[in-house]
């Protein structure tokens, strides 16, 4: 799948706090996108509201970056890893021995 950045923490992922949500079905209608293309099926997956910003930050100072998720929570089922701080040892990890 692919990631989202969205615009915010709270509202713009779902996130309920005393105020109801402006499109209560916006993460549904992410979640239902679909695309599909000689490269095949273009899916929305994963939910996260920094990696825009460090892209556009790069750009403009003429850095490469790179941007990794570790998926530790679905949302949709409430699921979230036992493991999570594992997880991204993992993941850095990996990371750093491809560099």
């Amino acid at each position: 799948g692919n990631t989202v950045t969205c615009p915010g923490f709270y509202g713009p992922q779902g996130r309920r706090l005393r105020l109801d949500l402006r499109q209560p079905d916006y993460i549904t209608r992410l979640q239902n996108f679909r695309h599909e293309s000689p490269e095949g099926d273009f899916r929305l997956s994963n939910f996260e509201m920094e990696t825009a910003g460090y892209y556009a930050l790069g750009q403009l100072l003429g850095h490469e970056v790179l941007s990794l998720n570790a998926i530790v929570a679905n949302r949709a089922t409430g699921e979230f890893a036992k493991d999570a701080g594992d997880i991204v040892d993992r993941m850095i990890a990996r990371t750093l021995a491809l560099l």
